[in-house]
């Protein structure tokens, strides 16, 4: 009951701002920047030093001005979230173009699923909405991680569904989707692939953003288990609440490699972020500091 009621206390906090225009959360999200960024100082020493450490040939202002560019499109990030709550397709589609269906639809009719791989770019809680832009394959998934408040998750999925998508928890991620391949053949599912391993150490690294960075590449074993196409969603914020989505099929620079699809992915996002750096999410911690 505490939890049912607490997700009720969300939806009466967070419905009546779902109902305002965008220009108005607009408003609300500069003010939100002040808060944030000029007061309380969100992990700003985390996101200084992600910007310091990725881009080590720009100057202080140069980092200084990706900085606060950051913080306006994170709390822009946060209102345009919440309007999923009560947005209509046709908004959606005047906000949001996307490129590359035609790839999609020819997999779907040769019967293969699609993995999907993207990054904490721009707004990834709108991705979904892609599936207004193609006829098949008819289902769609994504692979999250449940976060601990369980009210707050309930929320989660709720705006995760807004466009039918199903949400599928990463433990499951595997059986499920060998299920999907067998009862329904062509879907598509998108991994965001761009955090930190949960594991302690992997053994697979790449060069990220001008770091070793380890990586886990369960997207791509899954996929090739249920013999998945590969597409890079590449995100390009073209004004405040418009974005284009490009969908990129991956095509690996060296198949000997271990895990080619997943280091291609990684060398994508690499070139989207240094292309417009702000709109990454800097405030994780995406590199543990190497041990003395």
């Amino acid at each position: 009951m505490g939890e049912r009621l607490k997700y009720y206390l969300y939806l009466c906090l967070f419905m009546p701002l779902a109902w305002l225009p965008l220009c108005i959360l607009y408003r609300l999200s500069d003010l939100l920047y002040v808060i944030m960024y000029r007061m309380k100082h969100y992990r700003l020493h985390v996101v200084r030093e992600n910007l310091r450490t990725s881009f080590p040939d720009k100057s202080q202002q140069e980092l200084l001005q990706i900085e606060k560019e950051f913080y306006h499109h994170f709390c822009d990030n946060i209102v345009e979230t919440i309007k999923l709550l009560h947005i209509s397709d046709k908004q959606m589609r005047r906000r949001v173009t996307v490129h590359g269906t035609e790839f999609v639809e020819d997999t779907a009719r040769r019967n293969r699923p699609l993995v999907i791989y993207l990054g904490h770019y721009g707004n990834w809680e709108w991705v979904p909405s892609i599936t207004l832009f193609y006829n098949e394959p008819k289902v769609s998934a994504q692979i999250y991680k449940p976060i601990h408040d369980a009210a707050f998750d309930k929320l989660m999925l709720r705006l995760r569904s807004r466009f039918h998508s199903i949400s599928i928890p990463r433990k499951k991620a595997f059986r499920q989707l060998l299920t999907m391949r067998r009862d329904i053949g062509t879907f598509m599912v998108g991994f965001i692939s761009d955090h930190r391993t949960n594991r302690d150490a992997s053994k697979y690294h790449i060069d990220f953003l001008r770091h070793d960075t380890e990586f886990f590449p369960g997207g791509e074993e899954i996929g090739n288990r249920i013999d998945a196409e590969f597409l890079y969603l590449d995100v390009e914020k073209t004004s405040r609440g418009h974005y284009t989505f490009t969908l990129v099929p991956i095509v690996p620079d060296n198949t000997d490699q271990d895990y080619p699809i997943t280091r291609k992915y990684l060398k994508m996002l690499e070139a989207t972020i240094d292309r417009a750096p702000a709109y990454w999410l800097w405030s994780h911690k995406r590199w543990l500091k190497p041990k003395k």
